[in-house]
């Protein structure tokens, strides 16, 4: 997946169609411009079986091209191979948890580190809140 001196980060939220899409396109930008994407294997996935091949949510589209970013995503399932691939999954709030740590109890070689998205926020935003039944101002702080 990735080559030496190289990271992987998986995104997980329960439906892969607001946050976790959102939360990939931005960091693939920001790895873009810093000129270091080829240092970066990223994705995002859902641990909920809803959605399967969905485009993000039309919110979400049109909140990350008001800010320059295209996204080509498709909701897609966390698997086993994910867990021994990616070297951080980061998760958005504990509904996020319990599934992947269903998941992460079937893999016997887990690389991945397992932690809440939030604390890497500067802010101390620890939960991501899903904007899916909010408004245009809940996808942008997303």
């Amino acid at each position: 997946m990735t080559g030496v001196g190289s990271k992987s980060v998986l995104f997980v939220c329960l439906c892969n169609i607001c946050r976790s899409p959102i939360i990939e396109a931005v960091f693939r930008k920001l790895v873009t411009d810093e000129n270091v994407s080829d240092n970066w294997a990223i994705d995002s996935s859902t641990v909920s079986d809803w959605n399967m091949g969905w485009p993000p949510h039309q919110r979400a589209v049109s909140y990350l091209r008001n800010h320059g970013i295209s996204t080509a995503h498709k909701a897609r399932h966390i698997t086993r191979e994910d867990f021994a691939t990616f070297d951080y999954i980061l998760y958005m709030n504990e509904i996020n948890l319990r599934g992947l740590n269903r998941k992460s109890n079937q893999v016997k070689n887990c690389k991945g580190k397992i932690e809440l998205f939030g604390s890497y926020d500067p802010q101390k935003q620890l939960i991501i809140e899903d904007p899916y039944y909010g408004n245009d101002s809940d996808f942008e702080l997303v």
